[in-house]
């Protein structure tokens, strides 16, 4: 594996974002990546999104959201998506993902990042359990609602 880095999403890698698979199962618990996108014209200036790159292959996306001024507590640091190419997943490319969204929170002033999930058979728990996020309570649609505090 080459040296990981970010990229802001761009007309040059969204075709390769949109084409990242998934391993059997997790469907179910990904939205398209083309919602992140439109979260992103819609606020532009909360919006933060990056492809992760190794070399120069995109193997995977991270979509959150910084806003101090948004109603609900869970939604003014906020992990929205993130995906890892099936082929890369177990490699640290998710890990990199993450320290590099809470690197960002903490240079916009945040002390945690939530992410809000939905619990199942092959769902994204076990990861976000693996890179520090805890269970701190739930939606009115029993999703779990999740936060890694940043020191």
């Amino acid at each position: 594996m080459a040296e990981l880095r970010l990229e802001e999403l761009s007309a040059s890698t969204i075709v390769a974002v949109n084409a990242l698979t998934l391993k059997p199962g997790q469907e179910q618990f990904v939205a398209p990546v083309s919602y992140s996108v439109a979260a992103a014209v819609i606020n532009p200036a909360t919006a933060w999104q990056r492809v992760v790159l190794d070399g120069d292959e995109v193997v995977g996306f991270i979509s959150a959201n910084f806003d101090p001024e948004a109603h609900q507590e869970e939604f003014r640091s906020a992990l929205w998506r993130i995906n890892v190419d099936a082929d890369d997943q177990g490699r640290g490319v998710g890990r990199f993902a993450v320290d590099s969204l809470t690197d960002e929170a903490r240079k916009r002033g945040f002390d945690h990042v939530n992410v809000i999930y939905e619990p199942g058979e092959s769902g994204p728990e076990a990861f976000f359990l693996r890179v520090g996020f805890k269970p701190v309570g739930e939606t009115d649609y029993s999703e779990t609602i999740a936060r890694i505090e940043l020191p």
